[in-house]
Order: structure tokens, then sequence, then C-alpha cells
């Protein structure tokens, strides 16, 4: 047996059983904030190996498609980055909501999805090629996003301090992913199933050590108060899953079945980290137990939400 097959057997296994490793990652970070803390520093050499596979996984000509697709993708990201923050917004002072949850709520919805969208919509059988459009074009689009948003708020400082750190995410991602295109168009420009469950499972397995790394704040709060820690998971999956549901749902009523999971994933996923980089501490110190508690429902929507995508997509994994 040749060194490929060799590795080919468990990393299909790997990819078999995607969701499960998520959770062993996630629980191992939990347990273990020692380890969370040592991985915790290479986090974004590990998000841009997630997306350089990711890319490598979809090809250049299946990541952008045709104009059409780029047109439609710059109008979903005004939708998830100026519509939905600015009626969050709305509601939050129509009711007068206040306080650390409808902060988190506000800021979670302004920002642009996470960059590991694409991996996890891999994860619940979905196409990943608009997770990746999505997530370049919206964080590109931060800066000219958060504007509207941050003047009707006017209590999350200057927007153009959220620059720099678009702009720096955004050169990671593209540079990730031109890399990934490369090695697909010169290596492998045909993959066979086979070697995508490969893919796969690599993929899956440097998301597990992401996982790990990000559990490092829950797994410390968790000792001071797990009660305070238990109610803010709660409002953290209502709020995470509740846009991940909204998102696919609208998307396959209006006849784009395939895009449904990447869609729903992206609404419901977002980069804190971006905003949190250019917010005040007096903004952020008190909604980091949610960003913290955040991280559950992020990284357990392959295994919960899992079956929801396969059937409004029609996704079999």
């Amino acid at each position: 047996m040749s060194r490929e097959a060799g590795l080919a057997i468990p990393l299909a296994a790997v990819a078999r059983h995607g969701r499960a490793v998520l959770v062993v990652g996630l629980t191992a970070g939990i347990v273990s904030p020692s380890l969370a803390g040592a991985i915790r520093p290479h986090i974004g050499t590990l998000i841009a190996i997630l997306l350089a596979i990711a890319a490598f996984r979809i090809g250049a000509r299946a990541a952008w498609g045709a104009l059409a697709a780029m047109a439609s993708t710059l109008l979903l990201v005004a939708l998830l980055q100026i519509a939905v923050p600015l009626g969050v917004l709305a509601v939050e002072r129509g009711f007068g909501l206040t306080g650390p949850l409808a902060l988190a709520l506000l800021i979670m919805t302004t920002t642009a999805p996470i960059a590991g969208a694409p991996n996890l919509t891999i994860l619940v059988g979905g196409d990943p090629a608009p997770a990746l459009r999505i997530v370049v074009i919206s964080t590109a689009l931060l800066p000219v996003t958060v504007v509207p948003v941050f003047l009707a708020s006017g209590d999350l400082g200057d927007p153009a301090a959220v620059a720099p750190a678009a702009l720096r995410l955004a050169g990671l991602i593209g540079a990730a992913a031109a890399v990934g295109f490369l090695a697909r168009a010169r290596l492998s420009p045909d993959l066979s199933p086979a070697r995508t469950a490969v893919i796969d499972g690599l993929s899956t397995l440097v998301f597990a050590v992401v996982v790990i790394g990000v559990m490092e704040a829950i797994a410390l709060e968790i000792r001071r108060d797990p009660g305070l820690v238990a109610v803010t998971t709660v409002a953290a999956f209502a709020a995470n899953f509740v846009l991940q549901i909204i998102g696919a749902a609208l998307t396959a009523r209006a006849g784009a079945t395939r895009a449904a999971a990447a869609i729903g994933i992206a609404s419901g996923n977002r980069n804190f980290i971006l905003l949190m980089t250019a917010l005040p501490d007096t903004i952020i110190e008190p909604i980091m137990l949610f960003v913290g508690c955040y991280q559950l429902p992020m990284y357990l929507t392959p295994l919960l939400l899992g079956g929801f995508y396969r059937r409004i997509g029609g996704a079999g994994r």
C-alpha cells in the first residue's frame, strides 16, 4: 500500500465522521484550558490553512461562478451586513432592549461571516462555493457596510476604525484562496470522489484543532460562574440558529436550494473578532462571555443542524 493510500483511508473516515470529530475537539478545549491556550495563538494560521484547503476543493471557476452569482452575492452581503443589523437596531430601540445581549446581537449581525463558513458548509453536505464567495466579498466590503450601522447606532464609535482589521483579514483570505486555487489548477484540476473525501478529512482535522483553540475563554469562565455561562449559552444558540434557519429557509424558498446551506451558515456564524479589534474596551468587555459562548452553536452547527440543511437543500451527506 502506498503512503498516499495509507493516509487516504483514515482521512476519508474522518470526513465521514466529521461532526463527531468537531465535538471531540470542542470537548477537549473545554476540558483542557491549557491545551486550548497553547493552540489559540496559532488560530490565524490554521484559519488560513482551512481557507486554502476549501479553495483547493472548490476550484477557482466554481468559486466565482458567473457574473450573475457575483451580483447576487453583493446583494446578499448588503442584506446581511446592513439590512439585518439595522432591523435588529430598530427592534431593540422599539422595545427598549439594552444591555450586553442586545449589544452583542447588534455587533454579531453587523460583522462579516466567519472564515470557516465554507468548511462548515462542507460538513453539512452543502455546496461551499457560495460560502467562499460570501466570506471574501463580505470581509472586503466590511469597512463600507459598517458605516450606516455605526452611524445609526451612535454607540459603536468611528466606522473608519474597522478598516485596518477588515483589510488585513481580507488580504489573508485572498492570499489563502489564491494558494488553494493555484494548487488545484497545478496539481489536480479534476478531483475524484475519493480524493475529495481525503481533502474533506484533512479539513475536518484542522477545523477540530481550531475548535480546541477557541474554547479557552469559555473553559475558564465555566469554572467561575457556570449559571451565567448556561444562560448566555442559551442566548447564543438562539441568536445563531434562528439567523441560520431564517437565512437558509428564505434562500430555499427563493429557489436557490444549492446555496441554502452556505447562506444559512453565513447568516448566523459571524466573525466577532473583526469588530472587536476596532471597538473600545467599554463595549467589548461586557460582551466577552457571549462571544465565548457563541463558539458553541458555531461549531455544533454540523451536528445539530446537519439534518435541517440536508432536508432544506436536498444535500446528501
